[in-house]
C-alpha cells in the first residue's frame, strides 16, 4: 500500500496511491483526519480494509505531491552510512556509532517540484537515500523490536551544499529546497526486509550511484535503536539512512547540480522521486 500527501483542486488531502490514480482518505476513517493521526492511531490495517474494491477519486495528473512530511515530523539523519562512499570521503575505519544529524523540514521538496540552486553556492550535490517512516514511536527502542516500530518506507534526495558542510554539518545540509522527499511511502508489510533493496540515483539519466542497502554500515534496526536513545521517536518521523559512494563532490573533476539538471532516485519496491534543478527565486 503507498500512501501519500498532496493537493487536489487546492485542498491539502492525504491517501493511497493505485495504478490509476488516489483514494482520498480524508472523513473516511472515524476520528482520523491526517497522515499523522493514521500512523499515531496503528491504524493502517483499517486503511487496507478500506480500499478493497475502491476507485480513484482523482488521477495523479490532476494531483500536486506534497513532501512526505506529517505535521510536527523530524528528519533524522545518519551520515557516512555506506563503506564505499566512508572511503571515498577518506575515512577509512567507519565509526563504531551512527553519524547523526537533523535536516530541516524546509530543507525538503516534494516529487516533481525544483530542487533550488542557492544565490550563494554553486556546489549543490547529490545523495540519493533510503529513508524509514516510523509508526509507533518510543524512546529506547530494542534493537529486536525495532523494525515493529516502522510503518513504511521512501525515498530522499539528500541535496548537500559541500562548501558550507566544511564548516558545519548542519549549514550544509539545510538550505531550503535543497532536497526532496517522496513520492509516497510504502508500507512495511510490502517491504519485509528492508536490507534487500537496490538504490540507483541518475543525474540527467546517466547512473550517477548504485547500490545495494544491505551494504549499510549501521542496520536500520541499529539506527532507531541508537537514534530512540537520543530523542522519543514519534509517528511520521523519518530517518534517512545515508547515501551510498558515487556523490558529486569526489568524482574527478567534482560534479555539482545545475541549473537544467533533472535529479532521480530510484529504489526497488518504492518508487523513483524525480526533481528539476532551478535556481533560488
Amino acid at each position: 500500500m503507498k500512501l501519500a500527501l498532496y493537493t487536489h483542486r487546492g485542498q491539502r488531502r492525504f491517501g493511497a496511491v493505485l495504478p490509476d490514480g488516489v483514494v482520498t482518505l480524508d472523513g473516511r476513517l472515524p476520528g482520523i483526519d491526517s497522515l499523522a493521526a493514521l500512523l499515531a492511531a496503528d491504524a493502517l490495517p483499517r486503511v487496507a480494509a478500506l480500499l478493497q474494491g475502491a476507485r480513484p477519486d482523482a488521477s495523479l495528473a490532476e494531483i500536486a505531491f506534497l513532501p512526505l512530511l506529517v505535521e510536527g515530523a523530524r528528519v533524522l539523519c545518519a551520515g557516512l552510512n555506506y563503506q564505499a562512499h566512508a572511503m571515498e570521503t577518506g575515512r577509512e575505519k567507519p565509526k563504531p556509532d551512527v553519524g547523526f544529524f537533523i535536516k530541516l523540514p524546509t530543507a525538503l521538496v516534494a516529487h516533481g517540484a525544483p530542487l533550488r540552486l542557492p544565490r550563494v553556492s554553486d556546489r549543490l550535490d547529490f545523495e540519493g537515500e533510503l529513508c524509514v517512516v516510523m509508526g509507533r514511536g518510543g524512546r529506547h527502542i530494542p534493537l529486536e523490536d525495532a523494525l515493529s516500530h516502522v510503518a513504511g518506507y521512501t525515498i530522499l534526495m539528500d541535496g548537500s551544499l559541500r562548501d558550507y558542510q566544511k564548516n558545519s554539518v548542519a549549514a550544509g545540509k539545510n538550505f531550503d529546497e535543497s532536497g526532496a522527499v517522496g513520492p509516497w511511502m510504502v508500507t512495511a508489510d510490502e517491504i519485509p526486509d528492508p536490507a534487500a533493496l537496490t538504490l540507483t540515483t541518475w543525474v540527467n539519466g546517466e547512473e550517477v550511484q548504485h547500490s545495494g542497502t544491505d551494504r549499510l554500515i549501521h542496520s536500520i534496526p541499529k539506527m532507531i535503536a541508537y537514534m530512540s536513545g537520543i530523542t522519543r521517536l514519534m509517528p511520521g518521523d523519518l530517518i534517512a539512512t545515508g547515501t551510498p559512494d558515487g556523490v558529486g563532490w569526489h568524482r574527478t573533476p567534482p560534479r555539482f547540480l545545475a541549473v537544467g539538471d533533472r535529479v532521480e532516485v530510484a529504489i526497488s519496491g518504492i518508487g523513483t522521486l524525480s526533481n528539476p534543478v532551478l535556481a533560488e527565486a
